[in-house]
């Protein structure tokens, strides 16, 4: 229970940080539909990757943890458990990379751009 509040207030404390920088744009540079456009972007970007970010340390971790118990309690399967622990944290940050070029996508493309 302490990991998912501590976690959250992670999330939340990411969001109250970046979210000024979201916001902050020159309303006289863009319209109102474009500057609203273009905040609800950055927040959304915010939020899907502190989101993504924590979502993978934490299935990291508990990958690690469970590799670990598992080699302390048979030291003879330990390198067949470390190949598929490495795999398996691969997949994981796989996961976590992809939201961030979602991410990217969402920020650097400009649908107003004609």
């Amino acid at each position: 229970m302490k990991k998912i509040i501590f976690c959250l207030a992670l999330v939340l404390l990411a969001v109250s940080a970046a979210a000024p920088l979201a916001l902050a744009a020159e309303e006289t540079a863009l319209s109102a539909g474009k500057l609203d456009y273009f905040k609800a972007i950055g927040v959304a970007a915010v939020i899907s990757i502190t989101i993504a970010a924590v979502g993978g340390a934490i299935s990291q971790s508990s990958a690690v943890k469970g590799a670990v118990e598992g080699i302390a309690r048979n030291p003879g399967a330990s390198g067949k458990i470390t190949i598929t622990m490495v795999v398996g944290l691969a997949f994981i940050e796989s996961l976590v990379i992809y939201a961030l070029v979602v991410v990217l996508i969402l920020l650097f493309g400009n649908p107003f751009k004609i």
